[in-house]
């Protein structure tokens, strides 16, 4: 019998839980961010991904939370960016699939092969990995309800993954266990209640969410459709947020946008992202707790039990 994934915290046992949010290529801010937490020596019991952020948060489960694992992360970034994983002419199929014109792209073996070529094998259990923990998030649009891959130590990693990842017009919803799995940013773009589902009692939030990509001023169809997405991703995170804060569970929100507008298809920007977020941790974070006394060293204390002042 394997031993289960994690086990839910007591008053005695608090857990620190590192929510990681959806939002494409600039994910790589989120990798800047987890090398700044790593150096502050700030380590999470448990990870939560949706899409691009469950992909960060796989690689960390299964290769551990170590400088190397980082290393060999920042490379797969570099790695996707040369397979072109999300290429901007699926936009123009999917146009075409949407007034009958061809069919949908399926770009979910393209994911898989590059998921198996990073060791994410078929066989490969939640309840193997090294840790720390993780969950997935993906959407059941046939029960319209989040799916937490990772709750059950017998659930596939890959499949976890790839149904966290399955975000139109690149990739077909997945029919999968008599549902049809779709990208969990559908409905938990920055999954903060799918941790406290979890048990999570402190949470770091890396948060891709950028309110650019839908301007007021343009028009036509490809701009008003993201501007229901992002209104929509928008009301999901604040009232995650509430919920947090109608629990008393702290939430510290780092907020990751990039200098300029980065679609979400676009790798290009890989290596300027991770310096992005790597500072825009290290800014906000020097916010979160007096300078007099560094937060990472209050966070422990507050983690080990001591009181803070």
């Amino acid at each position: 019998m394997k031993t289960p994934a994690f086990t839910l915290p007591s008053a005695k046992h608090p857990l620190l839980t590192f929510v990681l949010g959806g939002g494409g290529a600039r994910g790589a801010l989120q990798v800047g961010a987890l090398r700044y937490l790593m150096e502050q020596g700030i380590k999470p019991q448990l990870l939560v991904g949706t899409s691009i952020g469950a992909v960060n948060a796989t690689f960390l489960a299964v290769r551990g939370y170590t400088p190397d694992a980082l290393d060999a992360l920042e490379q797969a970034w570099f790695d996707a960016a040369a397979a072109n994983l999300l290429p901007p002419q699926y936009v123009r199929v999917a146009v075409r699939f949407l007034f009958k014109r061809g069919p949908m792209p399926a770009g979910e073996h393209v994911l898989r092969d590059f998921f198996v070529e990073h060791g994410l094998t078929p066989d490969l259990r939640y309840g193997d990995l090294p840790g720390p923990p993780m969950v997935a998030v993906a959407a059941d649009l046939h029960t319209l309800q989040i799916v937490l891959y990772g709750q059950d130590p017998e659930d596939s990693v890959l499949e976890g993954l790839l149904a966290s990842t399955a975000v139109p017009p690149w990739v077909s919803p997945l029919d999968l266990h008599g549902g049809h799995m779709l990208d969990g940013g559908l409905l938990s773009n920055l999954p903060v209640e799918p941790a406290l589902r979890m048990g999570a009692t402190d949470i770091i939030a890396m948060d891709l969410f950028d309110a650019r990509h839908a301007t007021i001023e343009a028009e036509g169809v490809g701009p008003f459709f993201l501007k229901i997405k992002a209104s929509s991703e928008l009301r999901q995170r604040d009232l995650e947020l509430a919920v947090a804060a109608g629990r008393g569970i702290p939430v510290r929100h780092l907020q990751l946008v990039p200098h300029r507008v980065v679609p979400m298809w676009d790798f290009s920007e890989t290596e300027a992202l991770m310096e992005r977020g790597y500072e825009l941790a290290r800014e906000q974070m020097a916010g979160w707790e007096p300078a007099a006394q560094p937060w990472s060293q209050r966070l422990k204390r507050w983690l080990g039990g001591e009181k803070t002042t």
